[in-house]
């Protein structure tokens, strides 16, 4: 172990629940469903965000198509209906990860873009909510990643310093915020592979969650 963390910060779309899969293929209907060009670009651009600044970056490419507020709520809709028929899966490793740490004595914690209201209600649905002591999420903050609010808010509840932290990410702007909030930050890949900034800004790269417990 080279750090005496105290707590985990998990983010939890593509990292707790595989959410952003659905997420991707909800989005592409809705596009075709309205013509909105350039989705996949616009999917990956927003992945970490909450919904305010969502709907900011939506706005270039949803233009003379369709509103932002529209566009954002029907894939809302899609998504639920596949939360609702089929169920939301867990990542790979996640109960076992969490029992790990949980028997090390390490203080678990919730840092999502996503609302509170989805956040919980899917972690319960997952059977993993009890895992965490607190659980902070998108709509209690103006910005949401890249900007480093929600994991300092994070933090703050549990009453600790960045320094006793270490965050786990699955994308580029979950990664970008935690280390702006003066986190070290594990990420481990879903949708978005890790480029060099990735590289060099994470403090670790890992392939599932398997080997976070090892890591930290």
């Amino acid at each position: 172990m080279e750090n005496n963390f105290k707590a985990v910060l998990f983010d939890m779309d593509g990292v707790l629940l595989d959410t952003e899969s659905v997420c991707k293929i909800c989005w592409n209907r809705a596009a075709a469903e309205y013509g909105v060009d350039d989705i996949e670009k616009a999917y990956y651009e927003c992945v970490g965000t909450n919904t305010n600044d969502t709907l900011q970056i939506l706005k270039k490419y949803c233009a003379g198509k369709v509103s932002v507020e529209e566009f954002h709520n029907r894939t809302g809709e899609l998504f639920y209906v596949v939360e609702r028929e089929q169920g939301l899966k867990k990542m790979p490793y996640v109960v076992e990860c969490l029992e790990s740490l949980k028997s090390r004595g390490l203080r678990l914690a919730v840092a999502s873009s996503t609302r509170w209201e989805n956040v919980s209600r899917q972690l319960k649905a997952a059977g993993i909510f009890d895992f965490f002591e607190t659980i902070t999420t998108g709509d209690t903050v103006e910005h949401s990643k890249p900007a480093p609010d929600i994991y300092i808010k994070s933090f703050e509840s549990l009453s600790l310093l960045p320094n006793d932290c270490v965050a786990v990410e699955d994308s580029p702007n979950g990664v970008r915020a935690a280390v702006a909030a003066g986190l070290k930050c594990v990420m481990v890949p879903d949708q978005i592979q890790p480029d060099d900034e990735m590289k060099k800004i994470a403090w670790k790269i890992i392939a599932s969650l398997k080997a976070l417990p090892e890591t930290i």
